[in-house]
């Protein structure tokens, strides 16, 4: 039985917001680096920088979200607890900033979420609970304990909140890339476009977003091509950090992104994997699927060869291991092949 979320009222989101919240998150949250890839400059014929998302301590940039939600909770909200659901990122950034603040957390998980994502859920102190075979599922069960036990819901993409903190990546970027035309931003619930695209945005519109995702179960794709949000069956992908809905009552993110992004881009699941394992060879970097496409978006020639810095968001690095040792094992036989 599907039930429904409690509609709240919608609010503007402005720049406003994600300086706020750069300051609010600055205990939890530190700058990442922004280093330029040599390679990928010589590829591209620009210059084109990474943005290391995947070097915050629970390997993914959602702990910014997370964070900046949490701290504005009041404290008889934390007092009560929070619940999230996630494909595992943003679940990890939960229960990491609940850990820290002192608050129980509970993370709703389906069972397509990978074994590696659920054992540091664990490990972080969540109480973790499995319902169904896609994200939308384990939110209508996270959904049912706020309205039994009282417990908050953590959002992954769709609040105010959680966008500005994404957001704050935008800010970084523009402070140490001022020259910056192109920002590329694994695409999925759209959190994180939204809050990067309105901050680079606000400094300059001519600043280009660029939205990557997988081609299978692209729903922000099919839905923005649909003109309202859809619903899509979820596949496996070696994305699975882009996997879920976005939600057909979706409040901000939906209309954010059809506002601030200029091009979209299907990376498939080949592209996705050589990226994944040329980025290990070539700068020892181990990334997941999903933080690939951006990479993979460069390496397949897909974003236009004009002037300017590019800046490619390196979201996560939470991959199981076999599937590093699948994919570098695939690279090495195809680059014997072609030598």
């Amino acid at each position: 039985m599907m039930h429904s979320r409690p509609v709240k009222e919608r609010i503007d989101i402005s720049i406003r917001d994600i300086w706020e919240a750069k300051k609010r998150i600055s205990s939890l949250v530190y700058k990442t680096p922004l280093i330029q890839s040599a390679i990928l400059s010589e590829k591209m014929g620009r210059r084109v920088f990474l943005k290391l998302e995947n070097i915050h301590e629970i390997g993914a940039f959602k702990v910014r979200g997370a964070a900046n939600k949490i701290l504005s909770l009041s404290p008889e909200a934390r007092e009560r607890g929070i619940a999230t659901y996630s494909t595992g990122n943003h679940g990890m950034a939960v229960a990491y900033v609940a850990k820290k603040l002192g608050i129980e957390a509970v993370v709703c998980l389906s069972n397509r979420v990978p074994k590696a994502k659920v054992d540091s859920l664990k490990r972080l102190g969540a109480k973790i609970k499995i319902y169904g075979d896609s994200q939308d599922a384990a939110g209508e069960r996270c959904y049912e304990l706020e309205r039994m036990d009282g417990l908050t819901v953590i959002q992954p993409f769709d609040d105010p909140h959680v966008i500005a903190g994404q957001g704050t990546i935008g800010l970084e970027i523009l402070e140490e890339l001022p020259n910056v035309t192109d920002v590329i931003v694994p695409l999925s619930g759209g959190g994180l476009l939204s809050g990067i695209g309105l901050a680079v945005k606000s400094n300059d519109r001519g600043i280009r977003v660029s939205g990557v995702c997988m081609e299978k179960s692209a729903v922000m794709y099919e839905s923005l091509k649909a003109g309202k949000p859809v619903l899509l069956e979820e596949t496996e992908t070696l994305a699975d950090s882009l996997l879920g809905g976005i939600g057909l009552d979706n409040s901000y993110t939906f209309r954010m992104v059809q506002g601030y992004m200029d091009n979209i881009y299907l990376i498939p699941e080949e592209e996705i994997a050589y990226s994944m394992a040329f980025m290990i060879d070539k700068h020892r970097m181990i990334m997941e699927g999903a933080a690939a496409t951006g990479v993979a978006a460069v390496l397949g020639g897909k974003i236009p060869r004009q002037e300017g810095d590019v800046a490619v968001i390196i979201s996560g690095h939470n991959v199981d291991l076999s599937v590093i040792h699948r994919i570098i094992q695939d690279y090495a036989i195809s680059n014997e092949e072609s030598e």
